[in-house]
């Protein structure tokens, strides 16, 4: 497959995406969670929450990338703390 570089880092990066997904799935089993309203004033579930953060996430990067380029640890940083607000308070 020459159309896309599968380097380590990117083998990594979806391989933390698919054990965080996995972490969720588990998480749901074991510990159900009713939906809540959030600061988007609608329903969200934790599995919602979490599309919402990888989202925002790859947005993040994206306009980091457009304004400072490469390295992204200060987008890196962002992303955590957004991800921990969508789970705090969406």
């Amino acid at each position: 497959m020459a159309w896309m570089a599968w380097t380590p880092e990117t083998a990594l990066f979806f391989g933390v995406i698919a054990l965080m997904l996995i972490g969720m799935l588990v998480w749901g089993i074991v510990a159900p969670q009713a939906p809540r309203m959030g600061i988007f004033h609608f329903e969200t579930t934790p599995g919602d929450r979490f599309f919402i953060s990888l989202l925002g996430s790859a947005f993040i990067c994206l306009i980091w990338l457009a304004l400072f380029g490469a390295p992204l640890w200060g987008a890196l940083i962002i992303c955590l703390v957004w991800a921990a607000a969508m789970f705090r308070w969406a």
